[in-house]
C-alpha cells in the first residue's frame, strides 16, 4: 500500500474533485479506460470495492491499496489530464489552483522518491519490437509488486537488448556470444572515444559498472528464475535493480543529449544561406 497521508489526501481529493463521488469529468468508461492506459490496472475490479463503488471511492481504495510507484504514476497522469483539460477548454487556472496543483505534483515526486527501485521508469521498450515491449511491461509490473527477486532473469535479458540496441545505433561490433559486461565496455569506449563523458570520475564509475554486469551474468545463471536456482533475497534484488536502474536512466539521458545537439546542429547548417 502507498504511504499517502491524510493532508496529501485531502490535497488531491480537492484538486481531483472528489467530494461528489467524482473524480473530475470522468465518466464510469473514461475513468476505466483512463486507469487502464496509465498503470495496466482495472479499476472496477473486485479489488477496489469500497464503500458506495463511486469513482472517487474506488480511487481512494487504488492509493490504499497499491505501491507508491503506482499510486505516483497514476497521480501525475491525473495531473497532467487536469492541466490539459483546462487549456483545451480555455479555463484559466487561478493561483489558488496552480498552488494546489503544485502541492499535490509534490506529493506524486515524493512517493516517486519513496519506491523501493529508482528510475523504474527508465524500463522502458526503446524500440518497437514486441518482446521488448512485453519484457519491460513484465519487469515494470514486478516491481510494482514488490518482488524484485523474481524479475532479476528478466532484468538482465532486458539489459543484454538494450545495450545490443545501443551498439547497432553507433555501429558497435559484437556477435551473438559476446556477454553482458563486453557489450557494456564497448558502449562505455564509445561515450570515451565521442567525448560524450565529461568527468573522469563518470568514466570511473561506468567503467565500474562493466564489472558489475559480469558480476549480473552470474546471477542471472545461478540466482535468478532463469534455471533451477535458490533465488537471491529481496534486499539485495533491491541493490541490483536501483543500480541498474540508475546506469540506464544515466545512459538514457546521454542519448538524448547527442540527439538534441545533433538536431541542433542540423537546424544550424539549415540555416546557412547559399
Amino acid at each position: 500500500m502507498s504511504d499517502l497521508s491524510s493532508i496529501e489526501k485531502v490535497k488531491l481529493e480537492k484538486l481531483f474533485e472528489m467530494g461528489g463521488g467524482y473524480v473530475l469529468d470522468f465518466s464510469n468508461r473514461t475513468f476505466q479506460e483512463f486507469i487502464f492506459d496509465s498503470v495496466v490496472i482495472d479499476i472496477y475490479d473486485n479489488k477496489y470495492d469500497y464503500a458506495s463503488g463511486s469513482k472517487a471511492n474506488r480511487l481512494r481504495a487504488f492509493w490504499n491499496e497499491e505501491s507508491n510507484y503506482l499510486v505516483s504514476k497514476l497521480i501525475s497522469d491525473i495531473l497532467e489530464y487536469w492541466k490539459t483539460q483546462k487549456l483545451l477548454n480555455n479555463r484559466g487556472i487561478s493561483q489558488a489552483e496552480q498552488n494546489l496543483f503544485d502541492e499535490c505534483h509534490k506529493i506524486a515526486e515524493r512517493l516517486k522518491q519513496d519506491s523501493t527501485v529508482g528510475h523504474i521508469e527508465a524500463i522502458q521498450p526503446y524500440s518497437d519490437d514486441r518482446d521488448f515491449s512485453l519484457l519491460a511491461k513484465s519487469i515494470r509490473e514486478g516491481i510494482q509488486r514488490n518482488e524484485p527477486e523474481a524479475e532479476l532473469d528478466r532484468l538482465h535479458t532486458y539489459v543484454v537488448k538494450y545495450i545490443r540496441q545501443l551498439c547497432d545505433k553507433h555501429r558497435i561490433d559484437y556477435d551473438k556470444n559476446t556477454p553482458l559486461h563486453s557489450l557494456f565496455g564497448g558502449y562505455v569506449k564509445y561515450l570515451r572515444q565521442n567525448n560524450l563523458i565529461e568527468s573522469k570520475m563518470t568514466e570511473r564509475i561506468l567503467k565500474s559498472s562493466i564489472s558489475i554486469m559480469e558480476s549480473f551474468n552470474k546471477v542471472r545463471n545461478e540466482q535468478s528464475f532463469a534455471h533451477d536456482n535458490p533465488i537471491l533475497n529481496y534486499n539485495e534484488s533491491i541493490l541490483i535493480f536501483n543500480n541498474v536502474t540508475s546506469s540506464i536512466k544515466f545512459i538514457e539521458s546521454v542519448e538524448e543529449n547527442k540527439l538534441k545537439s545533433e538536431q541542433d546542429d542540423n537546424a544550424a547548417w539549415d540555416d546557412i544561406p547559399f
